[in-house]
């Protein structure tokens, strides 16, 4: 009996609720998630509807892209201090984030703890890219499997797939390389994800940009033939200049720098800091280009509070 006076107040309960929403009467609309919103509903309302943009599977997440081959000191570490006013889920890079190009390990070991430490103020996860300057001979690779462990991987989250591959496999190769067996393993991913709403491939070398490379040899057709026809957005670094490529309906990004060598002569040649800002909702992801001299903390300018008489500097 209790059971059935239970259902009926429920079944009250949503008829109400539906009435309610239907009349747009006087009361409270409510979202069901773990922090509801309540506001009070009347015939007419200052705002445009109460279907707010954060839908369950919506999530956001940034890209930093190179930040050494010449950086300039400080502007990473601005970077970081950005990401963490901006607050996204999780930081991915698109590699070189130490110079390398060494066979001294001393050297390596002074870089990558450098750079840790500039990852170590993140407040959400990062996830390393290598590129060139990371692994620019087969010590620096050694290295890197042993304080990180694999070169390239994959990992799902909200039913979106993202990839890390290694373009510098094996190191040292002209101009980039993809080895078998990362090519295997990419289709194996991709097969085994078909389910995915979406994939973002994180690269350091934009092979598509180098159109003189035996793109069978170097194993970049095999790469773009795994990916096919899926949803799908490819980010790459590298050569320090942003510009989009519509390539076989998919949009192929190479960012500019985050710090690394760059005249920086602005939007129009594709040069500038930067972080990519990006919102993944239900269809498609939404893609903002942030450059770091635009984002500031809310101490950017702060006045005293006037006191009684006193006048207003003029200028």
């Amino acid at each position: 009996m209790q059971r059935l006076l239970l259902g009926l107040m429920a079944l009250l309960l949503a008829g109400m609720a539906a009435m309610l929403s239907a009349t747009k009467a006087p009361g409270y609309a409510r979202f069901l998630d773990p922090d509801p919103m309540q506001i009070r509903v009347e015939d007419k309302n200052p705002w445009t509807s109460l279907s707010l943009n954060n839908q369950q599977r919506n999530f956001q997440f940034a890209i930093v892209t190179d930040r050494t081959g010449g950086h300039r000191p400080g502007v990473f570490a601005q970077a970081v201090k950005k990401l963490n006013l901006m607050q996204p889920e999780f930081v991915i890079s698109v590699g070189d984030l130490i110079e390398g190009y060494s066979e001294d390990n001393a050297q390596w070991a002074l870089e990558w703890a450098e750079f840790q430490g500039k990852i170590q103020q993140l407040q959400m996860p990062f996830f390393y890219v290598p590129g060139n300057h990371d692994l620019a001979n087969r010590l620096m690779a050694d290295n890197w499997r042993r304080k990180f462990g694999r070169t390239y991987y994959e990992f799902r989250y909200h039913d979106v797939l993202f990839v890390a591959l290694n373009s510098e496999d094996p190191p040292d190769s002209d101009p980039f390389r993809f080895g078998p067996e990362q090519q295997q393993w990419l289709s194996g991913v991709l097969d085994r994800n078909q389910d995915a709403r979406w994939t973002f491939v994180f690269m350091h070398k934009p092979a598509w940009v180098f159109p003189d490379a035996d793109h069978e040899k170097t194993g970049w057709n095999a790469i773009e033939r795994a990916i096919g026809n899926r949803k799908c957005t490819v980010f790459a670094g590298h050569v320090h200049n942003y510009a989009r490529f519509d390539r076989n309906g998919h949009d192929y990004i190479m960012l500019a720098t985050t710090g690394g060598a760059s005249k920086l002569r602005g939007k129009s040649d594709g040069e500038f800091d930067q972080i990519v800002w990006v919102t993944m909702k239900e269809s498609e992801p939404v893609i903002a280009n942030l450059l770091l001299d635009g984002i500031e903390d809310k101490f950017v300018r702060t006045l005293p509070i006037p006191k009684p008489g006193e006048k207003k500097s003029e200028k």
